[in-house]
């Protein structure tokens, strides 16, 4: 086992760097005081929406990084599906792969817990210490911030802090003295679904100890290896599983825990260095050497800082209120968790297909909740993760190589299957056509490939142009969603010169249309090509027993972004079109007893608690009433994102959420997500800088902005008239400035003209 020697210099040399990076960032977007001057990460809070049903990680982590470091509640069940829920005030230990925001949990890997005394080597029961090892905390003791997480552990009066690089958990301990003090790695526990299968561990000598643990949840085949030096050497050492206890160096099973025992002084610190990767304990090892050879701590957690500060400059946005502040950088903050590195540094990881490639070309990712995130996230990728997006759509083509698809939910090399639909299609596809680096050839394989298989209903699909609702659940979901992804595939072939191609899918795309019902005005379930499920209620949801996924048939039927014009003429006309879309914000009805726990942040039959209802607010563009999206886009941004606990009104979803308060309070949304087109809303920001490139910067100016002020009532483009409610990604790519005037009351002009209306096929 080759043990890479420390580099302090290589070290140090990069925090100044990077701390000169973000300094040359500032002075480049220095021209308003108000959004230079500013520390940005001051504004983050990872305890917003670790309340209600956010699910947020709640740690430290860099951005995009592959260890999330933070506590392990001991209460199990949907709101810990991150492992911590602030009503708790439990922790079991501190873990270094958390999901965030997620409505399943897993992960939870190499859990780490500090105690002293004779304990039980086990998390115990709750409210019964003497069980186990967990302990109890105050949130008094506790704090958080971009990058760096600290509690006090009152059963063993320790303070725990802690902060990571892209692949390695660094933990400080500061122990009372005592001559039984110990860490505890615990490589049994894990979040949610997740159950170790084998566990190793090795003392390598007495400061650095290697070991794997392999897992089945959520991902069915899960492998974490890991490397872990201690600054002090460990006096004794033992192993436990079962009950019984070994002195032996190394240990494996499938519940092994470890004990490294230790005398300290009042005040002492033991520092924990804990590395990940998803190939070999030697691939840790040399992961830590490369990024963390050092044992300054203070020092790494500034380094954390600053990354995360270089990341959130790429918009930089002043409110009128410090609360809104708060809300948006946190949001921003949220978007950047996930997609999380999956490689090490020499750029090895593990396939879909379980095999271990090696490719430093690119960076390779994982943790791809695509049902959510292509609505809004990846969108925002393109706008100002360009390099990162191009990575993630180069990791997307990978899978498909060694899997025969393209990603539905990935996680950890390992697909879940979860969710309807092929929502990596409009990633890709947004991305090709935003011109983001891939290899479009390989891409186009991939994207027809995966949408001609006959599984998933794809088979009744191209033969029928539904998949009968009797023929499996949520059909009416999977087929809008297909739908929509066909008319991307089109575009792309368009684009390619494949005009075959283009109109077999334009055909498909179509195909939203077998589901709507003319006599209940619904989207439904469609048994025969005369007949309908029934009984029928537009209000009903059965979680996994009926025809839509997390939602209703008032949720679903607006689910047609890519064909508005279309839908407006199978409701009637455009005049039925805004009746009916009035009427979703305000009628009233039971779900049900069954209905999905995600249906939340309820407006009216509005779920902006899940995603499927995302992009209806932005809908009023179509029609000529932009006034209505501001409306709604205000009240909801006031009244279902906060900068409090429960500052989220649903699961995060891996940065859905957040992406649509970010892009919502900028002022836009991308109603179609594959077209390049953004739908104006009422920007929630006074000033916005937002870096489109490395030498382009979109500026946006908005004059008497106000909670009463909450409608557009002119535009300047570069110091032009601008009237159109929309405009395009390649306008703001190229940077400029936009200048809105806001006002009172509804502007009879702008955006209301058939000519400036958003429309579903504008490129």
């Amino acid at each position: 086992m080759k043990i890479i020697k420390p580099n302090l210099f290589c070290t140090l040399f990069l925090s100044v760097f990077l701390t000169g990076l973000v300094a040359c960032q500032q002075e480049e977007m220095a021209s308003d005081d108000s959004l230079s001057s500013i520390r940005l990460t001051d504004y983050v809070d990872p305890f917003i929406g670790s309340g209600f049903h956010g699910h947020v990680f709640v740690g430290a982590n860099v951005p995009f990084g592959a260890v999330q470091l933070g506590p392990v509640n001991i209460t199990e069940g949907w709101d810990w599906c991150s492992g911590y829920h602030y009503s708790d005030s439990t922790i079991i230990g501190f873990s270094h792969t958390h999901l965030s925001g997620t409505g399943i949990g897993d992960l939870g890997d190499i859990l780490v817990m500090p105690a002293i005394g004779d304990v039980k080597i086990r998390k115990g029961e709750a409210e019964k210490p003497e069980t186990g090892y967990f302990s109890y905390f105050s949130h008094d003791g506790e704090k958080a911030k971009a990058g760096f997480y600290q509690v006090h552990l009152d059963r063993y009066a320790i303070d725990a802090e802690m902060t990571t690089t892209e692949r390695v958990g660094f933990h400080r301990y500061t122990f009372p003295q005592a001559e039984d003090a110990k860490l505890i790695i615990d490589l049994e526990e894990g979040i949610g679904w997740d159950r170790a299968t084998d566990t190793y561990v090795e003392m390598l000598d007495e400061q650095t100890l290697v070991g794997h643990r392999h897992s089945s949840g959520w991902a069915k085949d899960q492998k974490v290896f890991f490397a872990a030096k201690v600054s002090k050497p460990i006096k004794s050492w033992e192993t436990h599983e079962n009950g019984e206890a070994s002195t032996n160096e190394s240990r494996q099973g499938k519940k092994v825990k470890a004990v490294a025992h230790f005398d300290t002084q009042e005040g002492e610190q033991i520092l924990l260095k804990v590395a990940i990767s998803p190939v070999s304990a030697e691939n840790a090892l040399m992961n830590m050497e490369e990024e963390l050879a050092h044992w300054d701590f203070d020092q790494t957690v500034a380094l954390a800082d600053e990354k995360w500060e270089k990341e959130l400059r790429l918009i930089q946005a002043d409110f009128n209120e410090p609360h809104q502040m708060r809300t948006f950088y946190t949001a921003l903050y949220h978007t950047m968790i996930a997609p999380s590195i999956f490689n090490d540094v020499n750029g090895a990881y593990r396939g879909a297909d379980g095999k271990v490639y090696e490719d430093n070309s690119y960076t390779n990712y994982t943790t791809f909740s695509l049902w959510d995130t292509y609505r809004a996230a990846h969108p925002l990728y393109t706008i100002i993760q360009h390099e990162r997006a191009a990575d993630i759509m180069q990791t997307m083509l990978n899978i498909y190589e060694q899997q025969g698809k393209l990603p539905v939910w990935h996680l950890m090399g390992n697909e879940t299957n979860t969710m309807v639909g092929y929502s990596a299609v409009p990633v890709l596809v947004d991305a090709f056509r935003k011109g983001i680096k891939m290899d479009e050839d390989k891409a186009y394989e991939a994207i027809k490939a995966t949408a001609m298989r006959d599984e998933e209903g794809l088979g009744s699909l191209k033969s029928l142009g539904y998949i009968p609702a009797d023929e499996a659940v949520e059909t009416v979901a999977s087929g809008l969603e297909y739908a929509l992804a066909d008319w991307s595939i089109a575009q792309m072939a368009k684009d390619m010169g494949k005009e075959e191609d283009y109109r077999y899918f334009m055909a498909r795309a179509s195909n939203y249309k077998n589901y709507f019902d003319e006599t209940s005005g619904f989207m439904r379930g469609r048994v025969g090509e005369n007949e309908w499920r029934s009984p029928f209620s537009p209000f009903e949801s059965r979680h996994m027993k009926d025809d839509f996924c997390e939602g209703n048939a008032w949720q679903y039927t607006w689910l047609v972004p890519h064909d508005v014009e279309g839908l407006m003429e199978l409701l009637g006309g455009e005049e039925a079109f805004a009746n009916k879309l009035d009427s979703l914000f305000i009628v009233e009805g039971d779900m049900g007893e069954e209905a999905s726990s995600d249906i939340t942040g309820l407006i009216g039959q509005y779920a902006h608690g899940n995603e499927p209802s995302h992009h209806v607010t932005y809908l009023y563009g179509y029609v000529g009433q932009p006034y209505k999206t501001a409306e709604k886009t205000r009240h909801i941004m006031d009244s279902l994102y906060s900068d409090q606990i429960d500052g989220l009104s649903g699961n995060e979803d891996v940065g859905q959420m957040s992406a649509w308060y970010v892009l919502s309070s900028l002022g836009f949304y991308p109603v179609n997500p594959a077209n390049g087109t953004y739908v104006f809303g009422s920007p929630l920001v006074n000033h916005a800088k937002i870096r489109v490139g490395d030498d382009q910067v979109f500026e946006i100016k908005v004059k008497d902005n106000s909670p009463e002020n909450i409608y557009v009532q002119s535009m300047k483009w570069d110091g032009q008239e601008y009237t159109r409610n929309y405009f395009h990604h390649k306008d703001l790519i190229k940077g400029g400035v936009l200048e809105i005037q806001m006002g009172p009351s509804p502007s009879p002009d702008w955006g209301t003209h058939t000519t400036d209306r958003a429309r579903s096929n504008i490129n």
